[in-house]
This record gives structure tokens, C-alpha cells and sequence, in this order.
């Protein structure tokens, strides 16, 4: 089988690249070793993220980094055993997290996030996903008088420089936007620009709809399978149904790139942030009604079609070492405090990897030494807010259009020497 375009990948990325490409009359298949959307852009917590201008950055301060190296914390926890392997990263990643060099990548990061509600706008309304979308935005809410009021003139800088809009909540406001809250709080903010998602798998499998419904196809296939056909000047990868050649593939694989890459000789510095997530009922007469981060505490409550789903932050670890959720054993207990969950409705925790870079930008471009091959990867915790985008330019610059924003910012030479 031979088409025009090879998509490594049916996550958010994936998919949308593909839409993007079939639009423009590209033949195109798009390949994962599972279905859509059962990696990591199945576990997120389901926002699309418009305020989200500053990528996650490695704290700095004592204290912090104090709470963290203690390991018992929700928000962060790490494998002793991983670390040796990945200080490398670390040690750049906490470099570009130094205030002049975040503030810098801000301004670098700021136009994909800029465009994140629009290109996702545009793919809801064509795949008729509105019924999964809200668009009120999300709250943090806040225990401390410092914590609070420190989110609030971030907040404050933020609104200025990008033109992201937010509102303060008293205590009031939160109990009335959330009375069956139970902890003593001191206030809130509210992002009004953001949307939520009440089944990201769900709209993610109506995008995929849509990209067949030009014409598009997934098929299941093995990307470490990948061959450059030099005589066709294209590339071959095995499925199940034999092999299938395109003039170009896009590596679109999230924390599995290195599959393909390292196999073409390209050495990313990419590590994952791992995260696990369970899902809830609430007790009787008990409502969750906005997508609420405990701030102080670092875990996020989502009220999802599948029931209130609880996110965990970061654990470094090896990619595809066990499972080990004590992360969510953590934040369960707390969480259990703030609001009256009720049962655990999925059998086991789910557990995800995002692809994440030192610099906090994804890698998004054509390869520097293959003809053909293109890369979109690295998105770390904004994968499912910077799909859509992301699609968009790269199909742009594969067909030499003028993208609609600069991507050499995020272009693969900045980690090739």
C-alpha cells in the first residue's frame, strides 16, 4: 500500500496533523500500534489551555526544591533508581527554568498557545464535538493568604503581557461556585479563556471521524518498523497488512519518538513526566461543577463523563517502568478531604507519559538530514491544548504554504549539534 503522508501516532498531534494534511488533498494513513487516543492524550485533565503562556518550569527556589528531594509530595515524586540516567536533562532543564530564560521561552511559547482555542474551535465544529466542550474556563482555589495572593498578581502580569483574562474569587464565590467543597479556603481565581473537555478520548475519536471522513485511514503498524526507501525516495513501515510506503512520514509518537529518531540517529535530550489519574463518583447530593486545582496541594479534580477525574503532577521515572501510583494514594487521601468523593470507578489507576524537552517547547519541523521526514513531538503538559496548532503549521510548512505563526523557534537543529 502507498500513500502520500505517513502519520507515526494517533494521539492529538497525530490526528490533527493528519486533518490538516487531508484538507489539503494529501492522501494520508495514519499509523499507531493502538487505537486513538489510548496513550497520553487519553489521561489528561481535559483543558485547553489558552492561559497556559509559561510552560512548567523546574522550581528554583530552596524550599521547593527542599519539599521535592524529600519525595513525598503530590504535586512532584521521582525513582531514585531514574535519576543518574536523566540529570543530564534535569540540569538544562533547570537552567532554561531561571527567570530571565522562562520569561524568554514565554514569548517563544506564546503563539501556539495563542492559537490553541481557535484551532481547536475549528476542529470541534467540523467533527460535531461541541457537546463535549465547555467553555467557562477552570479554577484554582487557594488555602493560604500568600498562595493567593501570589497567583493573583502572577495572574495580574499575565493579563497584561498576554492578554490572558482571569477573575479573582472571594471565599464566597468559590462556596457558591462550589458548595460541596468542605476545606477552608481563602479565595480563587478563575481563567475565563480556557475550555474544558468532558471526554478527551471521546473528542479525540470525532476528530479521527472527521479525518476519515476526508478520505484519511489508521491502520495499526510498528514506527520502530521504519525504513528509508532510497531508491523511491520515501519510506516504508509493517503492518499487519503489509508493508505501506509514503513520501513522507511525520513522527508524531509523544514520549516514544526516540523509537524513530534514535534509529535515524537523531539524539533529542527528550525525558516524560509521568502522571496517573482515577476516576470517582461523588456522594449523594454532592456536585463537582468546574474543573478545580487544589493549588497548594497539586492535584486536580475533573468533572468528566466517566465521573470526577483525579490528576496527579510529575514523576520522573523511566518511561516503561511498573506503574507506581503513590502519587494518587497521596492526593486520594486530601482529596477525599476537600470534596466527599465516593467510590473508585476504574479498576486500576490509569498511567500516561508526557514527552517533555529542557527548553519546555516542543519540536516541531522538518528532520535536518532526511528528506521526508518531519517531527512533532514534545509537547510535555500541553499536548492536548497545542495539537491543533500544531497540525496546522506543520502541514503548512510541508506543503510550503506560510505558516500561520513563526515555528523556528521550536525547529529540531536547537538540540543538534
Amino acid at each position: 500500500m502507498k500513500t502520500d503522508v505517513i502519520v507515526l501516532g494517533a494521539g492529538v498531534v497525530g490526528i490533527s496533523t493528519a486533518i490538516h494534511l487531508a484538507r489539503r488533498g494529501k492522501s494520508v494513513v495514519l499509523v499507531d500500534r493502538r487505537g486513538a487516543a489510548e496513550e497520553t492524550s487519553y489521561g489528561n485533565a481535559g483543558l485547553i489551555q489558552r492561559e497556559g503562556v509559561f510552560p512548567y518550569g523546574f522550581p528554583h527556589d530552596f524550599g521547593a526544591l527542599f519539599r521535592y528531594a524529600l519525595n513525598n509530595t503530590i504535586d512532584a515524586h521521582y525513582h531514585p533508581s531514574a535519576i543518574p540516567g536523566i540529570i543530564p536533562f534535569l540540569a538544562r532543564y533547570w537552567w532554561h527554568s531561571g527567570f530571565r530564560q522562562h520569561q524568554s521561552i514565554a514569548h517563544l511559547y506564546a503563539p501556539l498557545i495563542e492559537n490553541s482555542i481557535s484551532e481547536h474551535a475549528d476542529l470541534i465544529a467540523a467533527s460535531g464535538a461541541e457537546d463535549l466542550i465547555r467553555k467557562d474556563g477552570w479554577m484554582k482555589v487557594f488555602r493560604t493568604e500568600r498562595e493567593r495572593d501570589k497567583a493573583y498578581a502572577d495572574a495580574e502580569k499575565l493579563s497584561a503581557n498576554f492578554g490572558v483574562n482571569h477573575q479573582k474569587l472571594t471565599t464566597a464565590d468559590v462556596a457558591a461556585a462550589e458548595p460541596s467543597i468542605r476545606a477552608d479556603l481563602t479565595g480563587g481565581l478563575r481563567w475565563t479563556d480556557p475550555w474544558s473537555i468532558l471526554d478527551p478520548q471521546g473528542l479525540l475519536k470525532r476528530y479521527l471521524a472527521y479525518f476519515q471522513s476526508l478520505g484519511g485511514q489508521l491502520k495499526a503498524g510498528d514506527a520502530a518498523t521504519i525504513e528509508h526507501v532510497l531508491e523511491g525516495e520515501g519510506w516504508r513501515i509493517a503492518t499487519p497488512e503489509g508493508p505501506l510506503e509514503g513520501r513522507e512520514v511525520v513522527v508524531a509518537l509523544g514520549p516514544w519518538a526516540d523509537t524513530v529518531t534514535r534509529k535515524l540517529g537523531y539524539r533529542f535530550p527528550l525525558a516524560v513526566k509521568r502522571g496517573y489519574h482515577m476516576h470517582y463518583g461523588a456522594q449523594d447530593g454532592a456536585s463537582l461543577n468546574n474543573w478545580v486545582l487544589d493549588a497548594e496541594r497539586g492535584y486536580f479534580l475533573a468533572p468528566m463523563n466517566q465521573g470526577i477525574r483525579l490528576t496527579t503532577g510529575a514523576e520522573f521515572a523511566r518511561r516503561d517502568t511498573r506503574k507506581t501510583p503513590v502519587q494518587l494514594r497521596r492526593a486520594e487521601k486530601v482529596a477525599r478531604e476537600f470534596f466527599p468523593l465516593a467510590e473508585r470507578r476504574d479498576e486500576e489507576p490509569w498511567m500516561g507519559s508526557r514527552p517533555c524537552t529542557p527548553d519546555m517547547m516542543p519540536i516541531i519541523g522538518k528532520a535536518p538530514r532526511h528528506a521526508g521526514l518531519w517531527f512533532a513531538f514534545g509537547h510535555a503538559h500541553h499536548g492536548m491544548t497545542l495539537g491543533p496548532i500544531t497540525g496546522r503549521v506543520l502541514a503548512e510548512k510541508m506543503l510550503g504554504e506560510r505558516t500561520v505563526i513563526n515555528i523556528g523557534p521550536y525547529r529540531p537543529e536547537r538540540f543538534i549539534a
